[in-house]
């Protein structure tokens, strides 16, 4: 086994031959090789490395080596020089390729094959071990690959993405036993795969957007990124159906976001928009992004009022600042667009400004009585009020109150017939031959009030014979209860109370005088009814003037029957009652006189005589009933207030200091 290099010398045994002198060994021959020559001398043979061996070519020589004697003949002896060359580390590993090239899908599982390299070495034993290892690696790159020394196979050891880098490429050394080395390039590329859903960036927006923007205005920018590549990054971008909003393209990736209709605070005040981006990979990836978008308030709404209209009922002689009702109004816009302010509308209730009836809390609208009512002034009466927001410019609306004033008993009856009051007293005559239920007198009151309050009934509280009148409960007419006798009283005295239905109830009272008789000699005894406990010294004087006072009064009325029998040419009895109205007691402007205790329509009134004072005034008063009697003014005046509209004729008797009793004449149809 041999290595050598050039020149190398390596000493040849001396052949041996027994003869000696001419005949013994005296040159040595080499056969003819490409490697190796004889080189001879007087001490030892030797052979010289001519040219470098080379193992990889030939393992092995055999040199054939020849001994030549002097002798004649000559005898040669050979020998064969077996040359086993041995290895030296004198070939570098060689790889089959210079450049590897590798294709590796993004994502691949950790200890993925990605590339084998192989190097070979033409030495042998050691030193044709082949070890790789990598080289030139960024610090980037060192934990995404390893490789195998022994086999060569370069595997994934971490993440590869494509989106972080989309190839790589590294040297790869081959080391052989005693270390020489060759290298080789490795170039990886990475196939992208659609693991990336797109991106949404809202670039700008426009928040809060006013409500009354007009559709088309752009409100924001969107802008739409997708790592992946080719159609894996190619984005298709839309938005949900139920907002007036839409997405128009503007320049690649972006997108801009615009109204497409009307907007409402009242009706949504903010919306949550949801963008979605799906990209055009196998299998499509797809993201999402909500904008949040709030809606300005504008004041283009006037307060509302909850009711259409507001009633407020009332009781008379209410207390100034009670509360009468409360009125509200909404308004859906927001913040001073919204706060509602109320007032009243000027106007003027009876005459006088609506101020001074009512007034209204700006703030809650509960409003409130200035003053106390009286339902005998007005039942009721309207105004508006007035509800206003505090937008720029502010917005306003309107309402109708309707207050309605109900009846308090606060009246008491008022008896118009007969008077009350003052110091004269009426009388009526009743025939003496008056039957059972015949009607000789009327109670007339009225009641200023309304409903339950205004209904009258008469009771007869005192009489002189309880058993021999009666008086209607709700009409007030004074009847007999039986046939007139003999034994009974001329005179009689009747006291009548007026109550009405309230709570509590008020009442009135009222003299009744009756005279019973059937002629008019019998007047002067009319003075003991009120005077039994006197005794005037003008008795007399009484006598003799109410004698002449009958004489012509029947003398006055006998002519008037003629003169209206005439016209008429009907007969009328003088009597045919006993119920005389004094016309200062009968007010001219009474209207509800029916169905309220008061004068029925069934009874006209013609004349009567009043010697209640010291002027006996005679009047003539033509047929008339209720149902004319004007409504304009009501009852409260006092007799003097109430003018005669029936007076034709006049006549005054004074008779010294004597007062007289009246004498009434009433004529029923």
């Amino acid at each position: 086994m041999l290595f050598s290099e050039k020149g190398n010398r390596f000493s040849i045994e001396e052949a041996h031959d027994a003869d000696i002198g001419q005949n013994a060994v005296q040159r040595y021959t080499l056969e003819k090789n490409d490697n190796f020559i004889l080189s001879v001398d007087s001490n030892k043979v030797e052979l010289v490395l001519e040219n470098k061996l080379d193992r990889e070519k030939q393992k092995e020589m055999n040199l054939l080596l020849t001994a030549l004697d002097g002798g004649s003949p000559q005898r040669s002896g050979t020998v064969v020089i077996h040359v086993t060359v041995l290895d030296a580390n004198d070939n570098a590993p060689v790889f089959s390729q210079a450049v590897y090239k590798a294709s590796l899908p993004e994502n691949s599982p950790p200890d993925t094959i990605v590339i084998t390299v192989s190097a070979t070495d033409a030495d042998e034993g050691l030193n044709r071990d082949v070890t790789y290892h990598l080289s030139h690696v960024s610090d980037d790159d060192v934990n995404l690959f390893t490789i195998d020394p022994k086999s060569g196979e370069i595997r994934v050891t971490g993440v590869i993405d494509f989106e972080e880098s989309s190839s790589f490429e590294m040297r790869v050394q081959a080391k052989d036993g005693l270390g020489l080395t060759s290298y080789c390039k490795v170039i990886i590329d990475v196939t992208d795969i659609n693991d990336n859903a797109p991106v949404i960036y809202l670039k700008s927006l426009t928040n809060p957007i006013p409500e009354n923007v007009s559709p088309g205005t752009e409100v924001g920018i969107i802008n739409v990124q997708d790592r992946d590549s080719d159609n894996n990054r190619q984005v298709r971008c839309s938005i949900q159906q139920n907002v007036p909003f839409k997405l128009v393209p503007s320049i690649k990736n972006y997108y801009s976001l615009v109204t497409t209709g009307q907007l409402d605070r009242e009706l949504v005040s903010d919306y949550n928009i949801t963008i979605s981006a799906t990209d055009e990979g196998s299998p499509p990836l797809s993201s999402s992004k909500t904008v949040q978008l709030s809606v300005a308030d504008i004041n283009d709404n006037p307060p509302v009022f909850e009711e259409q209209s507001y009633s407020a009922y009332v009781s008379e002689n209410n207390k100034p600042g009670s509360t009468l009702c409360s009125v509200t109004a909404r308004d859906p816009d927001w913040r001073q667009n919204g706060t509602v302010i109320y007032s009243l509308l000027p106007g003027e209730v009876n005459g006088a400004p609506v101020s001074s009836y009512l007034s209204v809390n700006g703030d809650t609208g509960v409003i409130h009585a200035v003053r106390s009512f009286d339902y005998e002034q007005f039942r009721s009466f309207k105004v508006q009020v007035m509800a206003r927001d505090n937008g720029s410019p502010p917005l306003s609306s309107n309402v109708t109150v309707s207050v309605f004033i109900s009846d308090v008993n606060d009246n008491s009856p008022q008896i118009l017939y007969p008077a009350p009051e003052g110091n004269s007293f009426m009388t009526e005559l009743v025939p003496k031959a008056a039957h059972g239920g015949s009607l000789v007198s009327k109670v007339i009151a009225v009641d200023s009030d309304s409903g339950q309050n205004a209904w009258l009934s008469y009771h007869i509280v005192k009489s002189t014979d309880p058993g021999l009148f009666t008086i209607g409960v709700h009409s007030g007419e004074i009847r007999t209860q039986r046939d007139i006798s003999e034994s009974d009283s001329m005179k009689q005295n009747l006291i009548v109370s007026v109550k009405d239905n309230g709570q509590p109830s008020l009442s009135a009272t009222c003299s009744m005088y009756l005279l019973i008789s059937d002629n008019l000699a019998e007047v002067p005894e009319l003075k003991d009814i009120s005077y039994d406990d006197k005794n005037s010294k003008l008795t007399s004087y009484l006598i003799i003037a109410l004698v002449s006072v009958s004489t012509f009064f029947l003398t006055f009325i006998i002519i008037i029957l003629g003169v209206r029998f005439c016209r008429r040419r009907k007969p009328r009895l003088l009597f045919d009652g006993a119920v005389a109205i004094p016309s200062a007691y009968l007010p001219p402007n009474y209207a509800d006189v029916d169905g309220t205790g008061t004068l029925r329509s069934t009874y006209n009134y013609d004349a009567y005589l009043t010697t209640g004072s010291r002027t006996s005034d005679f009047k003539f008063v033509s047929s008339y009933n209720d149902n004319t009697l004007p409504a304009d003014q009501t009852l409260r005046k006092s007799p003097s207030d109430f003018a005669d509209p029936f007076e034709h004729l006049e006549v005054s008797v004074e008779v010294g200091d004597v007062e007289l009793n009246s004498i009434h004449v009433l004529r029923l149809h």
